[in-house]
């Protein structure tokens, strides 16, 4: 009996300081390890094309794979001038929307004398004081930015140029990670690869379709409730929608603040009922039928994910939390030891009561025994 606790404390030791280095590690080699797992699930999902390329170029992987990241690269390009021009557009409207803002805000602060017996006077003197402390800022704030930007275009030219390297170098990856592990264990290890190879491939694009799906049910409703910029919020919503619970929360706030600035109160509210519905429909059909069949991981485990990647590696590591909970939970499937962790993660299956009537009668004739009469007082 000792003997055992001291192999389960000795195993779970062992599993938290696994995980306690992962994460050190996961945050000392950001800069490295984030554009590689997004280039990990690029090259998954660029993988039937690169193979097809390849077969019709003869063999010549190189040139399918350059063509292959090209036209990646040709879709960002197109997908980042979308946003660029609706962005310029919202920039020529930016006096309308601060004139808008100002005039609800004077009716907010009219509101504010009124119910809360605090003068208009006092109010602006804080206001003014807070804009003063932002505006000492903005040096810095003006700095963040361009650094960000910067920071984001050498993470993509990262991300492209692993995937390149991962797409041409497959086959030699495959043979390392068949090798590295023994003999006797190789038959398992090509079984997990497979599976995460088809599982990644499968949700990436069932996600693809989901974000599609999104962004084109809110832009038909924002542009029949006549809201400006309904391309720019849907296709926005559909992105962020990829990040589970707080994403779909983020767009909303976003296009409902836009839709009141250019519109009023009563339209801002409509975009919340829209975005609401739009969420009700994603969580009850389409994240069930496309993407729930792929990944199950509990929303327990997902919100904790979320909140993890982003103390790591940010919005970044809040889009990757989700494929890679769901390639975890098939590594702790296939190995030995790990599977109560493969159980922490997966959705609760639904308790199925089998027994029929059919079945109770047949148990009861075995029984001999005669159900009771309606009528029979319990």
């Amino acid at each position: 009996m000792q003997s055992e606790n001291q192999n389960f404390f000795f195993k779970l030791t062992f599993v938290l300081l696994a995980i306690f280095l992962l994460g050190y590690l996961a945050i000392i080699g950001k800069t490295l390890l984030a554009p590689l797992c997004f280039a990990l699930l690029l090259a998954f999902l660029l993988l039937p094309l690169s193979n097809f390329l390849e077969h019709k170029l003869k063999g010549r992987r190189s040139l399918a794979t350059s063509i292959a990241v090209f036209l990646l690269l040709l879709l960002v390009y197109a997908v980042g001038h979308f946003f660029a021009i609706q962005l310029t557009e919202l920039w020529t409207d930016w006096p309308l929307l601060v004139r808008q803002v100002t005039d609800s805000f004077h009716h907010l602060q009219t509101w504010i004398a009124d119910e809360f017996k605090v003068n208009i006077s006092k109010q602006e003197t804080y206001l003014a004081d807070s804009v003063e402390k932002i505006l000492s800022n903005s040096g810095l704030l003006i700095g963040k930015t361009i650094s960000t930007l910067s920071s984001s275009l050498l993470f993509l030219f990262f991300t492209l140029l692993f995937t390149f390297f991962i797409l041409n170098y497959r086959r030699l990856l495959y043979r390392f990670i068949q090798q590295v592990f023994l003999t006797e264990h190789r038959s398992r290890v090509v079984e997990t690869v497979h599976e995460v190879q088809e599982i990644i491939k499968k949700y990436t694009i069932g996600l693809f379709f989901q974000m599609l799906i999104v962004s084109t049910l809110i832009t038909l409703i924002l542009s029949i409730l006549g809201v400006k910029y309904a391309i720019l919020l849907g296709l926005f919503a559909g992105i962020f929608n990829v990040i589970p619970y707080l994403g779909i929360s983020v767009a909303a706030l976003i296009s409902m603040m836009i839709t009141f600035a250019t519109a009023d109160a009563g339209q801002a509210f409509l975009v919340m009922l829209a975005f609401v519905g739009v969420h009700a429909i994603d969580g009850n059909i389409v994240l069930p039928l496309i993407v729930g069949s792929k990944v199950k991981i509990n929303a327990l485990i997902a919100f904790i994910g979320i909140v993890v990647g982003e103390m790591i590696w940010g919005i970044q590591g809040m889009f990757l939390c989700m494929p890679y909970l769901a390639i975890l939970n098939i590594i702790f499937k296939k190995v030995e030891g790990l599977a109560p962790w493969a159980i922490l993660l997966d959705e609760e299956e639904p308790i199925r009561h089998t027994t029929s009537s059919k079945s109770r009668w047949s148990w009861l004739k075995r029984n001999k025994k005669t159900p009771p009469s309606k009528h029979t007082k319990s």
